[in-house]
C-alpha cells in the first residue's frame, strides 16, 4: 500500500505568500513517506479578479510556481499533482487552467487542462463565475501511470459530468485526482455526494485537494479536502480551513472489490 495526500488551503492574490505556506506542507509530508501529494486548484494564486490571472500566468516549462513544483518534488522525492496555474496560450487574453504532474525527480510527466469551465450565476446569490472569458477550455482525456496506479486527472466542475470519468475507466484507471474550488453554496448541498457517486459508479478511489475559507476576494470556497475508497468511504477529511490528510490506497483491495462485483463489465451504452 501507498500512502497519499492532499493539501487544503486558503488562497490569496500573494503567489510567494502562498508557496511559501505550502513548502511548510511539503517538509511536514516528507515525514510520512507519502508518494503522491496533491495541491488545490489554483493553489498558487486566487487573485481579487479573474484578469488578474493574465498578468501572473507562465509560460509551459519556465515560471516561479513551476519551478517550485520541480524543485520541491526532487527535494522531497515524492510525486506533485499541481492543482492549477494559469498557463498561457497564443492567445494573450486567454490562458489554460493546467494542472502539471511532477514526478519524484522533479520531471513533468504530463499536464491536464481543465476540460469544463465554471460559467454560472449562483441561485439567490450576487455571486457568478465566468472562467471561460479568461481559460479556454481543456480538449484532451489525461491518464498516466504513477506509483500510486493508473491515475485519472480532472478538476473542480468537471466533477458534475460523469462521462469524463467513464471514457477515463476505458483506460483502466484506479483512482481519480482532482483539485477542486467548490463554491460555499453549491459544495454544501452537492459535493460530498458527487465524489462519492464518482468513486462508487468507477469502483475507483477519490482523491481530492481544495480550497476551504474566506477568500480575500470575498469568496468562499467549501473545502472538504477528502480521500474515498472505492465503495464509497471516506478513508479521510479535513472540513474547513487549512491543512493536509493522508490515506493508503490498497490496490489489492480494490481488485478485489472489482472481481467480486464487477459491476464496470456489466456497462452497456445505448444508442440514443
Amino acid at each position: 500500500m501507498s500512502t497519499v495526500a492532499a493539501i487544503q488551503l486558503t488562497s490569496g492574490p500573494n503567489i510567494q505568500a502562498n508557496l511559501y505556506e505550502v513548502a511548510l506542507y511539503f517538509e511536514e509530508l516528507s515525514k510520512l513517506k507519502c508518494k503522491l501529494v496533491v495541491l488545490p486548484e489554483n493553489f498558487a494564486l486566487m487573485p481579487e479578479k479573474d484578469n488578474d490571472f493574465l498578468k501572473y500566468a507562465e509560460k509551459t516549462g519556465s515560471g516561479i510556481i513551476q519551478d517550485f513544483l520541480s524543485e520541491n518534488a526532487k527535494k522531497y522525492k515524492f510525486w506533485i499533482v499541481g492543482g492549477t496555474i494559469p498557463i498561457k496560450t497564443k492567445n494573450p487574453n486567454k490562458l489554460t487552467a493546467t494542472t502539471f504532474v511532477y514526478d519524484d525527480k522533479g520531471k513533468v510527466v504530463c499536464k491536464y487542462d481543465k476540460v469544463h469551465l465554471f460559467d454560472v450565476k449562483l441561485p439567490n446569490s450576487k455571486e457568478s463565475y465566468n472562467e471561460s472569458k479568461v481559460f479556454n477550455h481543456g480538449k484532451d482525456l489525461v491518464v498516466l501511470d504513477t506509483p500510486i496506479g493508473m491515475t485519472g486527472l480532472v478538476c473542480c466542475y468537471d466533477l458534475r459530468f460523469p462521462e469524463i470519468f467513464r471514457l477515463q475507466h476505458k483506460h483502466g484507471v484506479q483512482l481519480f485526482v482532482l483539485p477542486a474550488a467548490f463554491t460555499e453554496q453549491t459544495g454544501k448541498v452537492h459535493w460530498e455526494t458527487l465524489v462519492k457517486a464518482r468513486a462508487i459508479e468507477n469502483l475507483s478511489y477519490m482523491i481530492t485537494a481544495c480550497q476551504g475559507g474566506y477568500h480575500m476576494n470575498g469568496r468562499k470556497t467549501f473545502g472538504h479536502t477528502m480521500i474515498v475508497n472505492p465503495w464509497g468511504q471516506v478513508l479521510s477529511k479535513i472540513n474547513d480551513g487549512k491543512g493536509f490528510i493522508t490515506a493508503k490506497m490498497d490496490l489489492k483491495q480494490l481488485a478485489s472489490i472489482r472481481k467480486n462485483f464487477p459491476v464496470l463489465e456489466h456497462i452497456r451504452l445505448l444508442k440514443s
